[in-house]
């Protein structure tokens, strides 16, 4: 039997399920196909992340994500994206008194992981300028976060440029979907690779190792990449600190960390812990010219 894209998008949901994530069909999900949430899941995460805060001011925080304000998209991602990392600003009364304080979308401490739900949906639809159904969507508390788009590994007239050009017409026809979008999926199962609504093909990148140490050297099959990069406590801490925005010749930049800089960070950090507590030495960063070392520090 070919392996179809339908058969390797059921392969890769069976791979985010078994990596925690709770498998849904989204023409299953009864809602409203001009809203990019999944309004459900987000309403009963926020007062588990947030235990204490009333409902008013979730409420509040729920009414900002959905109204980013007015601007391109770009500038609307990154409104969303300083919410998702750093908290939303709400007013709120208590015992008559206004208070201010921050909702947090994501509850990003290890150790309390649970707290967060983690969907991996296929055939979302989402209708703007037209109707559109990507492969696979991740969400994380009922928002958007990764979008994964699928070709067949067994048509040569279809790879992961195709479905790069894909993720481009979503970005044309339903950009208010990407409001939300921390990065992007491309993967025809022998390349698969990340980049945000901004990345050109070219700045599309593969995750070439699960744990930092054994590294595929040529093409990263694709259970290490999935595995290397959307593993749920992996993905929070590439959305919280490894992600960011850039002003460049041509405009603002969204930036995804490559895989060789989100290791070399953590181990940066890891030796200057460890320096702190004992003799003070740290040692050398060290990547080659145009590996992003800059971004890295």
């Amino acid at each position: 039997m070919p392996f179809t894209e339908s058969n390797y998008e059921n392969c890769i949901l069976s791979l985010l399920e078994d990596m925690g994530y709770t498998r849904l069909y989204g023409p299953d999900i009864a809602r409203d196909y001009r809203d990019a949430l999944y309004e459900v899941a987000l309403l009963a995460a926020l007062p588990v992340v947030n235990p204490g805060l009333p409902e008013e001011a979730l409420a509040d925080a729920v009414n900002r994500i959905k109204d980013l304000g007015t601007g391109s998209l770009v500038q609307k991602n990154a409104a969303f994206m300083n919410y998702l990392q750093n908290g939303v600003p709400v007013k709120y009364f208590h015992k008559g008194a206004e208070r201010s304080g921050l909702v947090y979308l994501i509850d990003y401490d290890p150790k309390h992981i649970e707290r967060n739900t983690f969907h991996a949906i296929n055939q979302w639809t989402f209708v703007e300028r037209s109707e559109k159904r990507p492969d696979i969507v991740l969400f994380v508390n009922g928002l958007p976060l990764v979008v994964i788009e699928l070709k067949s590994p067994s048509r040569v007239e279809t790879d992961a440029s195709e479905a790069y050009r894909q993720i481009r017409n979503y970005l044309q026809e339903i950009p208010s979907f990407f409001e939300y979008n921390a990065f992007c999926v491309i993967s025809d199962q022998a390349v698969s690779k990340a980049g945000t609504i901004t990345s050109s093909e070219d700045r599309f990148m593969e995750w070439k190792t699960k744990d930092g140490v054994g590294e595929t050297k040529l093409f990263a099959d694709y259970e290490t990449f999935f595995e290397g990069m959307l593993e749920p406590a992996r993905l929070l801490d590439i959305i919280k600190n490894f992600l960011c925005f850039s002003e460049e010749t041509g405009g603002t930049a969204k930036i995804l960390s490559a895989y060789h800089q989100y290791f070399a960070v953590k181990k940066a950090v890891g030796r200057t812990r460890q320096a702190s507590e004992t003799d003070g030495k740290g040692g050398v960063f060290w990547h080659t010219q145009g590996s992003g070392k800059s971004l890295s520090m």
